[in-house]
């Protein structure tokens, strides 16, 4: 028998008041609290704190605080990203995140969702994956939701909702985003 938690990780609903996740959510709260009062400034502290919460990003990941995410450890970064003020990810599941990525203030990032059954809605939760390729820039206020895959060399207008995956080297702006245009590669 599966564990909510392991249920969580393998995209089936799940219990999201399960005592092992709200420990895990706890704890991640309590590093955020270090990262986003204590600190506030990326330093020597805050990358141990961010190693702590993020064990699975590159030691080059650079977070201007306030930052929200629900565990951290689901969060996985290359090399060379930067997050701006204000971020949330939700990262229910895997929430993978290239090299060179720059990602704008204000940008939320779901892996949570929920089922569209009212009934079923208050008891459970789903998630779905995040990708978001290598020389990315997400704009600011951008929302990805989840399930999405953004594919290398993307740029993501700001304000713009991405609800579909987005191709290799395309822009995409509005709300549901569309590709309106196709990157030179060689300007990546």
């Amino acid at each position: 028998m599966k564990t909510e938690k392991e249920k969580m990780l393998a995209g089936e609903s799940y219990l999201a008041d399960d005592k092992e996740l709200v420990a895990e959510r706890l704890r991640a709260k309590k590093l955020l609290h270090r990262l986003n009062v204590t600190e506030y400034v990326m330093n020597g502290n805050a990358r141990n704190i961010l190693h702590v919460l993020m064990p699975n990003s590159h030691k080059r990941l650079y977070i201007e605080p306030p930052f929200i995410c629900d565990y951290g450890y689901n969060i996985h970064c290359g090399e060379n990203v930067y997050f701006n003020v204000n971020c949330v990810v939700l990262d229910e599941m895997i929430v993978k995140i290239g090299d060179n990525v720059l990602i704008g203030p204000g940008v939320h990032i779901y892996t949570a969702t929920h089922p569209l059954n009212a009934k079923e809605r208050r008891l459970k939760e789903i998630s779905k994956p995040v990708s978001i390729g290598n020389d990315c820039w997400i704009g600011g206020n951008a929302t990805i939701c989840p399930g999405v895959k953004i594919g290398n060399g993307c740029v993501i207008g700001a304000g713009s909702v991405v609800t579909k995956d987005i191709p290799d080297n395309s822009m995409a702006v509005g709300n549901p985003a569309k590709v309106i245009k196709k990157l030179n590669q060689e300007n990546v």
